[in-house]
């Protein structure tokens, strides 16, 4: 990995401010309580803010004039019947307040102030590797009552899985994803082993390697171990560094934001940070098939039939459904040595983003005390989650009679869940299992989250851990 690429660079603009700094107030305030706020206000401001046209909406900042210039600041939550509509509405205030620091006012909710003091956070997110993105100046003092590292650690987390997904193939490849792997597992104190090349097969991972065989940018796995008391958790991402869809070549429109098919191991390896970073009392372990899905004289084929690590035959119907491939060698492996708990994370199918569309993905778990957790988690949080089936009547579907398994069957229908149940055969010796289709990107720029890379469900597996795991 290039030494100029440094996932845990320094990020002022995603840290609290310390607490002995000197602040000034930010009160945050309804439209149905901007009369009551106003009459707190000393005659002169209530009078500005008045005249400004201030009304409350969410993120709307208004500076509070004093003796020696900005006083304080309000800023709008919203109307309460519009709040479900936008997560961290409150990170807009980063763009408009000057540089200091801010300290929220009242007594709030603890779930509340959490979301508001993250969304900071995460708003000062930038990416800055080939142009030059000034964060906001703005800083905001941890809330009280709330654990300020444990937030933090969630924000780099975040920022870590943000710059893998958002870095361009060029420049991020599976050498380069096995890098940040081994930055990661330095920084914690882990250890990281890797399968790679021709080893591949010696070894029996032999879907990862046909699907990676073809560039000239070698296919490995990558595991990474940590913790040495606990439960067992076992997370497996999907690492296709790009995706041109093989000898079924994507076109044009398609592929350009194939750089984020790697999104599900940036998920893990930024869920793996949060983990660890927090002291977690677990033993934790992350697979990573890395590949890149290329063209050439050795491409696997449309019609090839592929014999995976766990003896299951898969036909190949279409080259670009390959995510399931290399996954179904990396969870077959971690089902040998069973988990309490496996979770999978992977970019894999567009009927996902037809189904929810890109701000919601779907999991898919028959636990059922497992499926709760998560989404109260992901409410809890503001992580949205949504539970979709494994649906046992579509298994014929991924049956194609000349093979054990399909990976792409006919009929354009339940593409997301017919993916689910591919994966769920590979999975039969660990009790629990949960596997996400995850999008990984933010389409337009959104409070907290700028277009681009994005973590999508791992804070709510964070959140969801302790109950779980019990």
């Amino acid at each position: 990995m290039s030494a100029e690429f440094s996932f845990f660079s320094d990020r002022p603009a995603m840290r609290f401010a310390q607490s002995g700094e000197e602040s000034r107030p930010l009160i945050p305030v309804a439209p149905d309580g901007l009369e009551a706020a106003l009459g707190e206000l000393p005659p002169a401001q209530a009078a500005f803010v008045t005249a400004q046209g201030f009304k409350a909406g969410a993120g709307q900042v208004i500076l509070l004039p004093g003796a020696e210039g900005v006083e304080g600041a309000l800023v709008g939550l919203g109307a309460a019947a519009k709040r479900a509509r936008e997560r961290f509405a409150l990170a807009r205030a980063t763009e408009t307040l000057p540089e200091g620091a801010w300290e929220f006012t009242g007594a709030w909710p603890k779930e509340m102030a959490e979301e508001a003091a993250l969304g900071w956070l995460f708003a000062g997110y930038r990416f800055g590797r080939y142009a030059e993105s000034a964060p906001p100046k703005a800083r905001l003092v941890c809330p009280e009552g709330l654990d300020a590292a444990r937030l933090e650690a969630i924000a780099e987390g975040e920022a870590f899985t943000r710059d893998l997904i958002n870095t361009p193939a060029s420049d991020l490849g599976p050498d380069e994803l096995e890098g940040a792997a081994r930055l990661l597992a330095e920084r914690h104190s882990a250890t990281v082993k890797v399968v790679k090349g021709e080893d591949l097969l010696a070894q029996n991972f032999p879907m990862i390697h046909a699907v990676g065989r073809a560039s000239p940018r070698a296919p490995r796995l990558i595991e990474l171990n940590w913790g040495s008391e606990g439960p067992a958790l076992t997370l497996v991402g999907k690492g296709v560094c790009f995706d041109t869809g093989g000898l079924n070549l994507k076109p044009g429109a398609s592929m350009g934001l194939m750089k984020k098919d790697m999104g599900g191991s940036a998920t893990v390896l930024g869920l793996a940070h949060m983990i660890m970073a927090t002291g977690a009392a677990l033993r934790l372990r992350v697979l990573i098939p890395a590949v890149e899905n290329s063209v050439g004289g050795d491409s696997f084929r449309p019609g090839d039939i592929l014999t995976s690590r766990k003896g299951l035959t898969v036909e190949i119907n279409n080259t670009d459904a390959e995510g399931r491939l290399v996954l179904a060698d990396a969870l077959a492996y971690a089902d040998e040595t069973p988990a309490d708990l496996m979770i999978c994370m992977a970019t894999l199918t567009g009927a996902a983003r037809v189904a929810l569309g890109p701000d919601v993905p779907p999991f898919y778990t028959d636990d059922d005390t497992l499926a709760e957790a998560l989404a109260t988690a992901a409410r809890t949080v503001a992580d949205p989650l949504w539970r979709m089936p494994f649906w046992e009547p579509y298994e014929s579907k991924i049956e194609p009679g000349i093979a054990d398994l399909d990976n792409a069957p006919s009929g354009g229908m339940a593409g997301s869940i017919t993916a689910a149940l591919f994966l769920r055969r590979f999975v039969t010796e660990t009790p629990r299992f949960a596997h996400f289709d995850i999008y990984g990107w933010q389409p337009a720029n959104a409070p907290a989250r700028p277009k681009g890379g994005v973590g999508q469900g791992a804070r709510a597996i964070f959140v969801a851990l302790p109950e779980v795991l019990k």
